[in-house]
């Protein structure tokens, strides 16, 4: 779930993040989170099923990085992901491209 790439951590997405999944989720990105240092860059490529708790666990992911000064951004996030973030306002605080 996480690997160090030219200065930034990598998590990679489950191929689904629904309510019923998003505290184990949440619990396991947190776990591979490492303290301080790189930015975090978000793999959504696996990501096929999610609704809007998907949202929840990535924002919630932000926080630590963010009190410590670093970036989080959001890769290969599929069209569903990136609507519903524009929808809620979010997708730029997600730096999704």
């Amino acid at each position: 779930m996480r690997e160090i790439v030219s200065e930034a951590v990598r998590l990679v997405l489950p191929e689904r993040v629904t309510l019923a999944d998003a505290n184990q989720v949440l619990s396991a990105l947190q776990a591979a989170l490492p303290p301080g240092g790189a930015a975090v860059v978000v793999d959504a490529t696996p990501l096929q099923e999610l609704d809007s708790a998907v949202l929840a666990v990535l924002l919630a992911l932000r926080r630590l990085p963010q009190m410590q000064g670093r970036a989080l951004q959001v890769d290969g996030a599929p069209e569903r992901l990136v609507e519903l973030a524009q929808l809620y306002g979010v997708a730029e605080l997600l730096g999704m491209r």
